[in-house]
């Protein structure tokens, strides 16, 4: 007679061929969902319906809601470090590096706004989510960290701030200014203000310059109209 695990082996097996399907339909359910509701108001029963599964499908693949926005968390997570990686590299001017990444950071924040808005929201009130998200955000500390020790520019001008402290005071403003962005609270809902803001922060800090554009040119002076 066959034992319960390899019974419940057996089961997964049988299912397995759809998975990838049935797991995505889930995932994109849920993201659409986020685009118009808190997750803190959605149910595992709407995102079967938006979904159109069963609760044992849902089960099958996902323990929970906050499971399926662990994995839509990690997905966006991995596309921020793409964007970070010109700056990460070092193989470009680093200014220039920055503020292109900060800028495709602003986007992708406003792609996945009802994703990352949500783990925001609940990651204080959810041990899971919570480990998750400081997980994530310490990738792009320790990354931004590295990359800091790397340059001794950078180095000689912290002199004896600790650098690991510096890059995650910088990371987590960035958590925090994307969302403000996300959720549409001036003025970081411009996009150039918000990418202005964090690039000067960051060139600031570690280079001691902020980016400047070029002065507007002050407009011609008008003559005064003659009277009659």
């Amino acid at each position: 007679m066959p034992s319960k695990r390899t019974a419940r082996s057996a089961r997964r097996s049988s299912a397995a061929p759809g998975s990838a399907e049935l797991r995505e339909r889930i995932l994109s359910a849920t993201r659409e969902l986020l685009r118009q509701r808190r997750f803190d108001t959605l149910s595992v029963a709407d995102i079967l319906t938006a979904a159109e599964v069963s609760r044992a499908s849902f089960y099958f693949y996902f323990p929970s809601k906050q499971a399926v926005l662990g994995d839509l968390v990690r997905e966006a997570v991995s596309q921020g470090q793409q964007a970070a990686q010109p700056w990460i590299d070092g193989k470009q001017d680093p200014v220039t590096a920055l503020r292109a990444g900060v800028q495709d950071g602003a986007r992708l924040w406003q792609a996945n706004a009802g994703v990352l808005m949500a783990i925001v929201e609940n990651w204080g009130s959810d041990e899971d989510l919570r480990a998750l998200w400081l997980e994530q955000m310490n990738l792009f500390t320790d990354a931004a960290t590295a990359r800091i020790q790397s340059d001794p520019h950078a180095c000689q001008r912290l002199r004896d701030v600790d650098i690991h402290a510096v890059a995650a005071s910088l990371t987590w403003m960035g958590e925090r200014l994307y969302y403000l962005a996300a959720a549409k609270v001036p003025p970081f809902d411009n996009e150039e203000v918000l990418v202005d803001i964090l690039t000067n922060a960051w060139t600031s800090t570690l280079y001691g310059h902020p980016v400047t554009h070029p002065p507007t040119p002050p407009r011609p002076a008008t003559k005064p109209q003659k009277t009659a």
